[in-house]
């Protein structure tokens, strides 16, 4: 059956760390038996980009979702920006705000975010589940599209980026409504769900002072913790969520990868592209909802 799922954006709370500001809301109600679920965003999204799933899913689950630092409605100090300061404070926040280890689901950035702490912080971690995750592994081959001209373009990026007035002009670029339109629609099979409400939504953060310095400060970044380095330390469920339709990356190959380091993982292939809970949320609240259920009672 199709539930109808609200696209209203919750209002939501801040949290102070480490001296800056955390955007964050929860829904739901607190279970004795199930864990809560906390959801973390990809690159240049935000919390907004899970209401489709919060409401759908807290009518079972006390649900979180919050704000990168450097992203959404949260701080953007200009500081260096990686997975170890996300891990961070992700863990911190699970600690000292949700109070009890959460089920972690994280979409491409967020979703090696998720791995990190569920990896590095095991304490924080009741289950992983991964929606098309980023992350490089120690050997690349067959986890992206080939893409030569990527390739290319990928040691000049990395060159201008190191130029404050490369990036900047760059960030311009790259947050203009059309252009961030036109990615949505590469990367979403269903193009009905590119919405105004979604561009203006990816849109409005990226005008926030200091969004340029983020947006250099993690393509300048050394790459963290390698993600086959990070499954051998995982010791919590694992469940895998792919969109097949991602242009990026080669979602069974890379399926094929995470399952070689980790085998005990469960895993579905939805008609999606990169991010799959915007999408299809209908099918991933499902997915997610019988696995937390099943795995956690």
């Amino acid at each position: 059956m199709q539930v109808t799922l609200s696209t209203a954006p919750l209002p939501g709370q801040y949290w102070r760390w480490r001296d800056q500001l955390i955007y964050y809301v929860q829904a739901g109600h607190k279970h004795p038996d199930r864990p809560p679920i906390l959801l973390i965003h990809g690159f240049g999204a935000s919390t907004d980009h899970w209401r489709k799933n919060i409401s759908g899913l807290s009518e079972d689950f006390e649900v979180w979702a919050i704000d990168l630092l450097g992203f959404g409605r949260s701080a953007k100090p200009n500081w260096e920006y990686s997975g170890d300061l996300w891990r961070n404070q992700l863990h911190e926040f699970i600690q000292e705000v949700i109070g009890r280890p959460a089920v972690l689901s994280g979409n491409s950035l967020g979703g090696y975010a998720c791995l990190c702490v569920a990896a590095q912080r095991p304490e924080s971690a009741a289950g992983l589940i991964l929606i098309n995750s980023a992350g490089p592994f120690t050997d690349i081959q067959g986890t992206t599209k080939p893409d030569p001209i990527r390739e290319v373009l990928g040691s000049v990026m990395q060159t201008l980026f190191r130029q404050d007035w490369a990036s900047f002009l760059l960030f311009q670029y790259v947050r203009q409504k059309s252009l961030i339109r036109k990615t949505l629609e590469k990367v979403y099979l269903d193009q009905s769900a590119v919405t105004n409400q979604l561009v203006e939504e990816i849109y409005r953060p990226a005008c926030d002072p200091g969004a340029d310095k983020v947006f250099a400060s993690v393509f300048r970044t050394p790459q963290g913790e390698k993600v086959d380095v990070l499954l051998h330390q995982l010791t919590c469920p694992l469940l895998m969520l792919w969109g097949e339709a991602d242009p990026w990356i080669n979602a069974r190959e890379r399926g094929e990868k995470f399952r070689s380091y980790h085998p005990q993982l469960t895993e579905y292939y939805l008609q999606a592209g990169h991010c799959p809970h915007d999408e299809v949320p209908d099918q991933v609240n499902g997915l997610i909802r019988e696995w937390v259920m099943g795995k956690k009672r």
